[in-house]
């Protein structure tokens, strides 16, 4: 952590004092006198200094997911070579060239269109992917840094200003801004603007499996060439989740940053076909990423005590799974106070805790379990219960919104069993327990 970097409070953070609760997952701090001076002089606007002790304790807030820097910036768009791959889409690199005039070099890269790409110092012949495509242009460049950015996005007048400081903290090996759907006509491009699976949020993040932020796009994204290289660049076996395996291999060598204040926007999908078949092929990517990140991917990650509440309830016994509930909320003040937790605080994170695993469970039942909930009765009306969170969502938005939101996740979920069946694989089915206390 670089002196002069400046700190910002995550959103989620709930502060009493010393005590710190928040991040993703759930973090709870506790910091000492001192520790509480210097988080207040922070957020009071004071940069961190040269003194190691700040930075230790800085880095620890950070890596938490309690605390974002906003380091000095040391690089600039020159250091940034582009990478573009394309195919059949001439008319997106000249808009997308013309919007990144100021970046080092650009690099695009011809992955077998019908007709060559003008301009394109590589050329497939043949299609061989984007990840193929990405690594053949950054092969060629030179600069610190490179961005990659598909041909159908369109970056925001400076959207490298809150991206490049990053860089300046050495643990930081990628970058990624948020990528927002363009205007467009139809409901499926209403429905993508307000919902696409590329739209992280508007809240900055660490990037670590199991989080809120688990992954980012390669649609969008600047990295360390040095770091690329040493991953060994894209798996270009992987036609879909490419993206997600290469940043979870970057995760070995440094801290990988969510950075929503830069923002670059992304094509809707043409029709509904079109977007149907990317939300399937999503979909399949989920078996081979689990094969190769074991544990790193799950359809719910929630407590035991919580689980097995909702288990009761949808086996038709509330009130084993309400005495259940209750009893391990009441537990949870007993095992927090030695940490200093009060128990009004402790009993909030209790409940969130329970309606949260409701709401994971509801989106693994849409989004993985629905084939098996349809084969018994009790199933369907599980799976009828675990559409009113989309219902909810749906309020004051057209009928369509709301067909395409059961659709996005239904289609996706097909997509991860077929691909489970082509590897033999339950791993992506398959819910992971934690014991339910903060880290």
């Amino acid at each position: 952590m670089k002196p002069g970097t400046r700190f910002t409070l995550d959103g989620s953070v709930r502060r009493r004092g010393p005590l710190l609760i928040g991040g993703s997952p759930l973090r709870l701090v506790r910091l000492g006198a001192g520790g509480t001076r210097l988080l207040d002089r922070w957020l009071a606007g004071t940069p961190l200094t040269e003194s190691p002790a700040e930075a230790r304790l800085a880095r620890r807030l950070v890596d938490a997911g309690l605390l974002h820097p906003v380091p000095p910036p040391e690089l600039t768009p020159a250091d940034v070579t582009l990478v573009v791959p394309v195919k059949d889409n001439p008319a997106g690199v000249r808009r997308l060239l013309a919007a990144t005039r100021d970046l080092g070099c650009h690099v695009v890269v011809d992955d077998g269109s019908r007709e060559p790409v003008p301009g394109a110092p590589v050329r497939h012949e043949r299609p061989a992917g984007p990840a193929a495509a990405r690594n053949a242009g950054a092969g060629l460049a030179t600069t610190p840094l490179i961005a990659f950015l598909d041909s159908d996005t369109v970056p925001e007048p400076g959207w490298l200003d809150a991206l490049l400081p990053q860089f300046t903290d050495p643990a930081v090996v990628a970058v990624a801004p948020r990528i927002r759907s363009a205007p467009g006509h139809g409901a499926v491009a209403r429905y993508e603007a307000d919902r696409s699976s590329l739209d992280l949020g508007g809240r900055p993040a660490p990037v670590r499996p199991m989080s809120r932020v688990s992954y980012v796009p390669s649609a969008a994204l600047v990295v360390r060439r040095r770091a690329l290289a040493e991953a060994g660049g894209f798996d270009v076996a992987l036609r879909f989740g490419e993206d997600v395996d290469l940043v979870w291999r970057l995760l070995e060598q440094g801290a990988v940053r969510y950075e929503p204040s830069a923002v670059v926007t992304h094509d809707p999908r043409a029709d509904l076909r079109a977007w149907l078949r990317q939300r399937y092929e999503y979909g399949t990517a989920a078996a081979p990423l689990a094969a190769r990140h074991p544990g790193r991917l799950s359809c719910a990650r929630m407590s035991a005590w919580s689980a097995a509440s909702w288990a009761l309830l949808v086996a038709g016994r509330p009130w084993a799974a309400l005495a259940l509930a209750a009893g391990t909320t009441a537990l949870l003040p007993r095992k927090l106070r030695p940490r200093g937790v009060p128990a009004g605080e402790a009993l909030r994170l209790a409940a969130l805790g329970h309606l949260g695993a409701g709401r994971l469970l509801a989106d693994a039942t849409r989004r993985a379990w629905w084939p098996v909930a349809l084969l018994s009765r009790r199933g369907r009306r599980t799976l009828l219960a675990a559409l009113l969170p989309c219902l909810a969502e749906s309020l004051g938005k057209p009928p369509s919104w709301l067909a395409l939101r059961v659709a996005d996740d239904l289609t996706y979920g097909a997509g991860v069993w077929a691909g489970c069946a082509r590897h033999r694989t339950l791993a992506p089915l398959l819910p992971q327990f934690t014991e339910g206390s903060l880290r």
